[in-house]
């Protein structure tokens, strides 16, 4: 009995897990989208840069959606870190515009 409870706690717990890290792809997606907004609404990022930063963004989110396609809805590790590896160049990308001390 106590093997039972055992296995559906952690079936449930990596379940959750996948849930959890399948969020924080997105919600990454949706910081960055926020700080590009942000950057246009304060001026710090011109209309071209913003434009640069949606399309890397947009790029991402296909990129995604490719993975999940291929994969039956699910990343494995290797394409999260592939995903993230490029988040992290998006997110570069979008600090960099708006601290280049251009303004429209």
């Amino acid at each position: 009995m106590i093997k039972l409870r055992y296995a559906a706690a952690l079936t449930a717990a990596l379940m959750l897990a996948g849930t959890a890290q399948a969020q924080s792809v997105n919600q990454r997606q949706a910081r960055q989208q926020e700080r590009i907004d942000q950057g246009v609404t304060s001026g710090r990022l011109t209309a071209g840069e913003a434009v640069r930063d949606e399309r890397q963004q947009g790029r991402i989110d296909a990129t995604e959606a490719r993975m999940r396609a291929n994969n039956g809805g699910r990343l494995n590790g290797n394409q999260r870190a592939r995903l993230e590896s490029r988040q992290d160049r998006a997110s570069a990308h979008i600090y960099r515009s708006k601290h280049n001390g251009r303004r429209y």
